[in-house]
Parts: C-alpha cells; structure tokens; sequence
C-alpha cells in the first residue's frame, strides 16, 4: 500500500531535493506528486485522491477545499510554529525520516477519523478474506493464512462469519462452546461481550484461535453489521491477537463498509477465471464510486490473491485500482487438511503481514 503525498512549496529546489530524498528512502511507501501551482496541486488532490497533502505555509489554503479523507499540513521555515490558522505544521528543514514519520501520522490520523481505521497501535491488524464470486476458495486461502502466521509464533485468530461457513471444517477443539453463545450474548445484551468472546473461543492443536459455528445458519444471518462491528472491535482492543482473519460473504452495501472499515487489509481471492475476472472488475467499478460517495478508503486497503490460478486456461483481472497480492499454487486430489498443510507455506502469505 502506497500512501499517495502530494507537496505544493514555492521553493523549487527544495521541492526537488525533498522529492528525490523520498524517492530512493520510500519509493515502496510513497507515490508522490509535486507542484509549485496551487490550482494545479488542488485539482491533483481531487482528482488523483491524495492521501496526505503539505502545502508551504505561505499559501492561502482551507480544510475545507479538500477532501474529507485527506491529510493535511502547513510547511514551514522553522521547528517552533506548531500550528498556522489552526492547521498542522510541518518544519520543512528537519531530516526526511522525520517528515515521513509525520507523514505517516497525518495519514493514520486521517484514516482513522473517516474510517475507524487506525493504522498502529490499536491493538489486532484485521484482515478480511472475501470473494466477488463464489467457489474460489477464500475460505481456504484464510485458513490457510491464519496457520501461516501461527506457525510464525503470531497469535491469530480465525473468525468465520460467513452465513453457510463453519471453521470446524478447518479447526478442531473439544468444548461445546462457540459463536452461537456471543451472539446470544451480543442479542440479550446479558453479561460483558468481552468475557464472552473470551470464554468460548478455542484452540487448534496448530495454535490457531477460531470459534465453532452456530447449531442453525440463520444465527449469524440475525447478526446486524453494527452488531458484528461491535465483535470485531472488541476483539482489536483486547490486545489478545495479532492478527484476526475474517472470512466474509461479499455484498456491496453499507452494512458490509461497517464491517470492512474495521480491516486494515481486504484480500479478494480469485482463480483468474473470464467469470471470476469480470465480478472483481465490477466489484472495483463499484468501490470507486462508493469512495467517491461516502469519504471512504477502501481500494488502497484491498488486493487480489489468485488461488488455483492455471497458466493456460487463467487471466489476471485488468484492475489498476486494486493491486495484487500474489498467488497460490494449484493443487488436486487433496482432502482439506493435506490441502492447507500444502497451502500454508505459500511465500504469498508473508506479504499480508
């Protein structure tokens, strides 16, 4: 993911000198864009969707010609102004790693407002597995991802809130415990959710953390995103994961954005298929237009990963917006607990970390 830095500053060769620091010490963090005109720069920031715009201090700029989800900065000659017209400073002589450390926290600032997102130190990094179309095996793909990262020593859960999904098919523990006690709990709003999540999860023998599904299908169906928003957050803030896997059924809708808001990755898995291909050119298609429409960011937190991808009969989908993850090898003949043992070692997954 690429924070997109855009910089408008009257002096051009120390916008030149700043451009190149940042280009050879984060060109893999960073997609910058220059100017020296401030229409210029503000129909950039619209049009490109800039993450985090500075502006010298000496122009003429309000919040509210931005956009909502931008991050925005005052430069400046010295250390000691802090704030101009209400606005953030940032000392323009001062080393690169500092500016991109403000950068970053202009950027984790903003992202959190618009989408609950924090981008550190708040607690478990949530990633969410989800497909445009079924029978791609995301499920699969997140099982396989959370043994990955157990076997790395990282504390992970998997928490499958698909309406017809079940982790019992990927992970075993004895007790008649499971999701169906924390929605009883989240419904009846009896006893401390937190407890609850707590005291029902269990542990595969890998060390993966999952709950077992409810007895009917229709349970999680009852589930309102707010509901499982609360789920989600309760579960970042107790500190007790790393990382927490979501395995999703994909809707575009307001209630899944709730629920997406709350993942600092969103992996659709695809197989490369002319089908598969044109839900997720479709599905990007529609991000786009709901970024546009609600503030949010939502296409710079997604990527593609291919799974059972075929040289010969596979295409990758031709979508600039949503950049790729990598992919899985294809594997027959495999019950599923040979399958995620061959999975899991896929170099794909360390990109997700």
């Amino acid at each position: 993911m690429k924070i997109k830095l855009a910089i408008l500053e009257k002096d051009a060769i120390y916008l030149n000198r700043l451009e190149s620091v940042f280009n050879v010490k984060y060109a893999d963090k960073l997609e910058i864009y220059s100017f020296t005109d401030r229409e210029i720069a503000l129909q950039a920031v619209r049009e490109k969707k800039i993450d985090v715009f500075l502006a010298n201090g000496a122009f003429e700029i309000e919040e509210t010609e931005l956009p909502g989800s931008c991050g925005f900065a005052f430069l400046v000659d010295t250390a000691d102004i802090e704030t101009i017209r209400d606005i953030v400073a940032v000392c323009k002589f001062q080393k690169a790693e500092i500016i991109y450390r403000q950068v970053l926290g202009l950027f984790s600032e903003k992202a959190a407002a618009v989408t609950g997102v924090h981008m550190e130190g708040d607690g478990s990094k949530v990633l969410a597995y989800v497909s445009a179309g079924g029978g791609t095996g995301s499920s699969v793909a997140a099982a396989a991802c959370a043994l990955n990262f157990a076997q790395k020593g990282k504390k992970v859960l998997y928490l499958n809130l698909e309406k017809f999904g079940s982790a019992d098919v990927f992970f075993q523990a004895e007790g008649n415990t499971g999701l169906g006690d924390v929605i009883y709990a989240i419904k009846s709003k009896k006893g401390n959710l937190a407890m609850k999540l707590e005291s029902t999860v269990k542990c595969d023998a890998s060390g993966v953390f999952f709950y077992s599904p409810t007895g009917m299908a229709l349970d999680i169906a009852e589930l309102s995103a707010d509901e499982i928003q609360q789920i989600i957050s309760v579960l970042k803030m107790s500190g007790g994961y790393d990382y927490i896997i979501l395995d999703l059924d994909f809707s575009i809708d307001k209630n899944m954005l709730k629920i997406l808001d709350e993942c600092v990755t969103i992996v659709f898995v695809a197989d490369g298929s002319p089908v598969s291909n044109v839900k997720l050119e479709r599905v990007a298609a529609s991000l786009n237009v709901l970024e546009q429409q609600t503030d949010r960011k939502i296409l710079m937190r997604c990527g593609i990963l291919y799974n059972r991808f075929s040289s010969q009969t596979s295409q990758k989908a031709q979508i600039g917006e949503i950049k790729e993850f990598g992919g899985i090898s294809r594997y027959e003949g495999f019950d599923i607990p040979r399958l995620l043992q061959q999975i899991k070692t896929q170099p794909v997954f360390d990109a997700l970390e």
